[in-house]
């Protein structure tokens, strides 16, 4: 009998599906609809298990990522948002708003001769299918170690921190200055980007973790850090962010309808822009816009 050697069929990049121009143009709604069991696991049958996977070198938390691939590929949606879980407490967020083109996906061996395997896009699936389906074992403490440790801001930095010390043991509480937690996530990225539930919902997985969260609490006014640590917290985490813009100093950069990015994102999001007409918003609207981005013009 002759062998013949059977050529691998080339699968293309699976595109996320979207809403149609038409429809979003008229809503702040997110703009990827999301991909269903079938098309993840093609996606995912696109990844070749590389020996020595340049992904996982190119992503910041060292997230095992044919690990989880490999679950989706079988099928396995819970193995694959609990092997995520080791490293990553937030895969909603970073499935959607990590810059994968630049990290994973940037380094993928696929991508250099092709696309690259939809990285970001399969994070995402996975963290919603467990959110819709909640079928997956929240990740193993270790025991308790008796310390308590202050996290300043529920931005993704304090969130992270949070999680990690969580898992190693410790009581953690987050303070968060605003009325909800999520800081940048929720208060500086759009709707149609980032939906504000999805940042809630990742939250209330670490309160079931054990963390605490108290918000409107300001902390240097409502409470120092000297009487944080005398209310017996070992270790203080400040997360608080880059919350004040930097000016460029020109004329008129204080004139009416003149927003830093900071200010606009935040009073879009803070005073619920995206839900207008609901919510009447005082932001400064027109069609003629100009953007400055450091020393550049760039018209809209």
């Amino acid at each position: 009998m002759v062998n013949k050697k059977v050529k691998k069929v080339k699968i293309a990049r699976q595109l996320m599906p979207e809403q149609e121009p038409a429809v979003r143009a008229k809503n702040f709604e997110e703009v990827p609809i999301g991909q269903n069991l079938e098309t993840a696991i093609l996606e995912a049958s696109r990844c070749i298990q590389c020996k020595k996977p340049a992904c996982v070198e190119g992503c910041p938390v060292g997230v095992d990522i044919p690990g989880f691939i490999k679950f989706i590929q079988e099928g396995k949606i819970s193995d694959a948002i609990s092997k995520i879980w080791e490293k990553n407490s937030l895969p909603a967020v970073c499935g959607r708003v990590c810059p994968q083109e630049m990290q994973c996906e940037g380094n993928c061996i696929v991508g250099k001769k092709g696309e690259p395997v939809a990285i970001g896009n399969l994070e995402r699936f996975v963290a919603d299918y467990e959110r819709k389906n909640r079928s997956a074992v929240k990740p193993q403490k270790a025991a308790l170690t008796g310390k308590k440790v202050a996290v300043v801001g529920s931005g993704p930095s304090g969130l992270t921190v949070a999680s990690d010390l969580i898992l190693k043991g410790h009581e953690v509480t987050i303070f968060e200055a605003f009325h909800k937690p999520g800081g940048v996530l929720v208060y500086g990225i759009p709707e149609f980007r980032l939906p504000k539930e999805i940042v809630f919902s990742e939250v209330a997985g670490l309160e079931e973790l054990g963390a605490k969260l108290e918000c409107n609490a300001v902390i240097g006014r409502s409470m120092t850090i000297e009487e944080l640590f005398a209310d017996g917290y070992d270790a203080i985490y400040l997360g608080v962010g880059a919350g004040l813009p930097t000016f460029l100093n020109i004329p008129g950069e204080n004139l009416t309808g003149v927003f830093s990015a900071n200010e606009y994102l935040t009073r879009s999001n803070l005073m619920k822009a995206y839900l207008f007409p609901e919510y009447d918003t005082p932001v400064i609207k027109g069609k003629n816009v100009i953007t400055l981005v450091a020393e550049k013009v760039v018209l809209v």
